[in-house]
């Protein structure tokens, strides 16, 4: 099984074009799959939105009327998913933003590299020309963080590019070790976007078996909202959360060579 969540506050314009085509993957690419929404208090229709879906596609949505943040949304779609899960070591959960800058049509890749053996792939971006200035200048800045050696280690995964994007997959028996191992959660509750992908990352790591990348394109052309990331600010609360973390290095098992290792069957 594969559980797709995605994590939505106010993306009524964009949730129903990327849930069905999700739909249309799933079609061409026969896979058993449920859908997780968590709709993070919206206020412009997005829950009106969802509904009918639920009558065409495996869709739960989850959420409340509080506004709870990006990071508590996504730790409620991994403690669902890692829930429902029969099998933890056969199913993964897929993470996706709902404002369908991460493309469905990537799923199949991520998904051959799970059946391949990885526990843990990431979606690296290659930013097309129209991406907005906001997030060309945020990818700008944010690289000089990784070249600033007390912050290295709190920024950096082993084998990974960019480890800031939203699109990754993970075995749910790594989401399991994750919620184990932390007590506070995977990621800090007022997380930016941003932070909090990063510290999944930064948390799951240790506990793949295997890592494995794939690089993937964004698209900002459907989205019709402007960008809510506002470069230097985000940057600097990034850095600001590096320089914490400071001390914390990631550390993959020794067994395990770069992310490109050899693929072997997944038990």
């Amino acid at each position: 099984m594969l559980y797709i969540c995605i994590p939505t506050h106010d993306e009524a314009p964009t949730v129903g074009v990327l849930l069905w085509r999700i739909r249309q993957v799933f079609q061409e690419y026969a896979r058993e799959y449920e859908i997780l929404v968590y709709d993070d208090a919206s206020t412009d229709g997005t829950r009106e939105v969802l509904e009918p879906y639920a009558k065409a596609l495996p869709l739960t949505v989850l959420g409340s009327a509080q506004r709870v943040g990006y990071a508590r949304a996504l730790e409620a779609l991994l403690q669902e998913a890692a829930r429902r899960t029969t099998y933890p070591r056969r199913d993964a959960v897929i993470l996706m933003q709902a404002d369908f800058t991460d493309q469905p049509e990537a799923i199949p890749e991520l998904v051959k590299r799970f059946e391949g053996g990885a526990d843990l792939v990431v979606a690296e971006r290659a930013l097309p020309a129209d991406a907005p200035v906001s997030i060309q200048k945020l990818h700008q800045y944010v690289s000089w963080i990784p070249r600033l050696w007390p912050l290295r280690a709190a920024v950096s995964v082993p084998g990974v590019k960019d480890p800031w994007g939203t699109m990754r997959l993970i075995r749910i028996a790594t989401v399991r070790d994750v919620l184990k191992s932390t007590a506070r959660g995977a990621t800090s509750p007022a997380a930016s976007p941003w932070q909090a992908n990063l510290e999944l990352l930064c948390a799951a790591a240790p506990h793949a078996r295997r890592l494995e990348t794939v690089s993937v394109t964004p698209r900002f052309d459907v989205r019709p909202r402007a960008s809510r990331r506002d470069a230097w600010p985000d940057a600097w609360a990034l850095a600001k959360a590096a320089w914490t973390a400071r001390g914390r290095r990631v550390r993959l098992p020794a067994a395990i060579p770069a992310s490109r290792a050899p693929q072997t069957p997944t038990a």
